[in-house]
């Protein structure tokens, strides 16, 4: 995966940085695996905005991905990368033996007619699924559960991966893609391999408008707002704006904001790095 930088013929394409589409070969989803995604503009249900900066943005459809992958023993073939507007990875379609379709997260080395499997019987090679008990130590993975059967929550992002560091009793260790070393049953799956599309984090969107495309309106600071709009705004001529702090106060930049005494804790080996 490769970025292209354009030539600034227009404003707007002046510091623009797309992505490259040369391992999408596919152009339409599978009817079969593709709804309808409706817009909520950010209004809850009552036509109340509850979440700013939302609207707008080109129509999509979801594609149903098959983050659990439960059939286990029963080989796929890659039919197709394709592009999922709804995450910044691409995605693999998938021709199981039975005949049925799923859609996976594609992971980086992942090609068209390529066998993958999930399971006790699958092997660790690049878009197999396995359970962490199973996996080499030091085996980079991805798509990872954290509770048995969940379905995959972790690294599922484009170029994100983890690490299989060791395994102790029914837990696995896992250093995570932001830093953090935790501890994992050893009867989640995971997939091998990192994700694909790792350049993503080079594009640069070049307009303001490509941003509307996405569906994200313009986001006004709070140093630009009045005293009543915003905890940093109002004094006289440009003031600095004080501690940094969201519109409802909480404070940015160092404050904690997880619960000191949550259940989970005791699994966190390392916190992530600040």
């Amino acid at each position: 995966m490769a970025v292209r930088k354009l030539n600034p013929v227009t404003p707007g394409q002046r510091f623009k940085v797309v992505g490259q589409f040369e391992t999408v070969t596919a152009s339409k989803p599978e009817k079969s695996l593709v709804k309808g995604k409706s817009k909520s503009g950010g209004r809850n249900n009552s036509g109340k905005m509850t979440v700013r900066q939302l609207g707008g943005g080109h129509k999509r459809r979801y594609r149903v991905i098959d983050f659990k992958r439960e059939k286990d023993g029963v080989p796929a073939t890659v039919k197709s990368i394709e592009y999922d507007p709804n995450r910044s990875a691409r995605v693999a379609l998938l021709f199981y033996a039975d005949g049925e379709k799923r859609y996976i997260i594609a992971p980086n080395g992942l090609q068209v007619g390529q066998q993958v499997l999930s399971g006790k019987d699958a092997t660790p090679e690049i878009g197999n699924t396995m359970f962490l008990e199973n996996i080499p130590l030091g085996t980079v993975i991805s798509c990872i559960e954290m509770r048995p059967g969940q379905g995959a929550i972790i690294a599922r992002s484009a170029g994100s991966f983890a690490q299989l560091a060791a395994r102790d009793g029914k837990y696995a260790i896992v250093k995570m893609p932001s830093g953090e070393t935790r501890m994992i049953l050893t009867t989640c799956k995971a997939t091998i391999g990192a994700i694909g599309n790792s350049d993503h984090q080079l594009e640069r969107s070049g307009k303001a408008g490509r941003s509307r495309w996405l569906g994200r309106r313009p986001r006004v600071r709070g140093v630009a707002m009045n005293p009543v709009d915003h905890p940093m705004g109002g004094g006289e001529g440009r003031a600095s704006g004080g501690h940094p702090r969201s519109r409802t106060g909480i404070p940015a930049k160092g404050y904690k904001t997880r619960t000191p005494k949550k259940a989970s804790n005791k699994y966190i080996i390392e916190r992530r790095k600040k």
